[in-house]
């Protein structure tokens, strides 16, 4: 039997293309990354469907799909922080059940048992197709650049939208903008990255995003965003010039983004009133020199109650109620480890350094070995979480677990697949 019709394994006329359903595997990563972001945007907030959730249920078939149509090749230095970070959830979810918290450890413990795989998975994934990278780098830029533009608008404007309601909630308005920075701050990284890869006029359209990125992180408020901007504009473009082998082109361009960040603040800060609706500035200039920070309070309290709850912790979510700030989730460690050391006690701690600890070391190790602009756009990525992740976030924010899982991409390889289809075949 000959033609397509006779010809084994042959794609038939109207079946839907796998790989071309999966191509949209980064785009939603990203959506499901920069959800909370997202929600400042006036159009999204009207969504009869909350964006995380609709964002998750898409995510969720595509990765199979991308699964299917790639050959994938693991290293085995994989194994060890992989299965560090699942016995951590188990752990977690396993502490909640001697937590004294009931409203934190309800909305932590779902984020962890459902959302935190889905996004180390996606991380680990999409970090290996080239790809599903290029477009998740694509789709956080152009994140980071309306985010930012909806940002000034509605400083401006004096309208704030979080999820279609105005003005409501300011805890999680609160929480709204730092991720806001926190997009902000991942896309100039690439953005910055673009800078060096470029040439001519490209090039210098690549810096005037850059720069417009800059300029509207110090709009919502984030001071972590802002030193997070400043980790991923310098370290990106200078993993990938060190990794090509240019490595004093790597250190002039660390030393020429410190110097134009702190002469640019500084001209700032010099400006009379200029600090005025720059909500970043205000916060950093803003504090009186003999006030102790929040963050040092928490951490002080998180190292006490670890002590007392030694050494299985007091429960996930637990803490607040222990400090003394009731129910709820807004006074966390602010610091992962302390948070791990605090609620999961020595165990959740030492498979926290396991799992993170080991993804991090994992990176450093691999990524001499993969090519260097895939490792950094991951080094954009990740290098303004991991400071977030040190000192805003807790555990079951989504955003940290996707972080890891690029981390650990870099042992991964995902290859093309070939498969037969009438007339020869083809690549996917």
């Amino acid at each position: 039997m000959t033609g397509a019709a006779g010809r084994r394994g042959a794609i038939p006329a109207g079946r839907p293309d796998a790989a071309l359903l999966a191509a949209g595997t980064g785009l939603l990563a990203a959506s499901l990354q920069f959800a909370g972001a997202l929600k400042s945007l006036p159009g999204v907030a009207v969504l009869p469907i909350d964006l995380t959730v609709l964002a998750a249920l898409l995510l969720l078939p595509s990765l199979g799909l991308l699964l299917l149509v790639r050959d994938w090749a693991i290293a085995p230095v994989v194994a060890g922080p992989l299965l560090a970070a699942a016995l951590l959830l188990a752990w977690l979810v396993l502490a909640g059940g001697w937590t004294a918290s009931r409203l934190v450890g309800a909305e932590k413990l779902p984020q962890l048992m459902l959302l935190a795989p889905e996004m180390l998975l996606a991380g680990l994934l999409v970090g290996a197709d080239a790809p599903s990278l290029r477009r998740l780098s694509a789709t956080v830029v152009a994140i980071g650049l309306l985010v930012g533009a909806a940002t000034a608008w509605g400083l401006a404007s004096g309208n704030v939208v979080l999820g279609g309601a105005v003005g409501q909630d300011p805890a999680k308005l609160r929480v709204q903008y730092q991720l806001a920075g926190l997009a902000i701050a991942c896309a100039a990284g690439l953005a910055a990255l673009r800078v060096v890869e470029r040439r001519g006029w490209r090039r210098l359209g690549w810096a005037v995003a850059t720069l417009a990125l800059g300029a509207a992180v110090l709009l919502p408020g984030g001071r972590a965003a802002l030193l997070g901007l400043g980790l991923g504009v310098a370290g990106a473009p200078a993993a990938l010039l060190w990794l090509s082998g240019r490595r004093g082109a790597a250190l002039g361009w660390v030393a020429l983004v410190g110097a134009a960040g702190l002469g640019g603040l500084a001209a700032l800060v010099a400006l009379p009133g200029i600090d005025l609706g720059l909500r970043t500035l205000e916060r950093l200039l803003g504090d009186p020199a003999s006030a102790t920070p929040a963050r040092l309070i928490l951490w002080g309290e998180a190292l006490r109650w670890a002590g007392e709850a030694a050494p299985w912790g007091l429960g996930t979510g637990g803490f607040t109620l222990a400090a003394g700030s009731g129910d709820g989730r807004a006074l966390h460690p602010h610091n992962h480890a302390l948070e791990a050391l605090a609620e999961a006690g020595l165990p959740g701690l030492a498979l926290w350094l396991a799992a993170f600890g080991g993804g991090v070391a994992l990176a450093i190790r691999q990524a001499p070995r993969v090519a260097p602009g895939r490792a950094a756009r991951i080094a954009a990525l990740t290098l303004p979480l991991g400071l977030t992740a040190m000192v805003s976030t807790d555990l079951g924010n989504r955003m940290v677990w996707f972080g890891l899982g690029l981390l650990l991409s870099l042992a991964v390889e995902a290859r093309s697949r070939v498969l037969p289809q009438a007339g020869g075949q083809r690549n996917v």
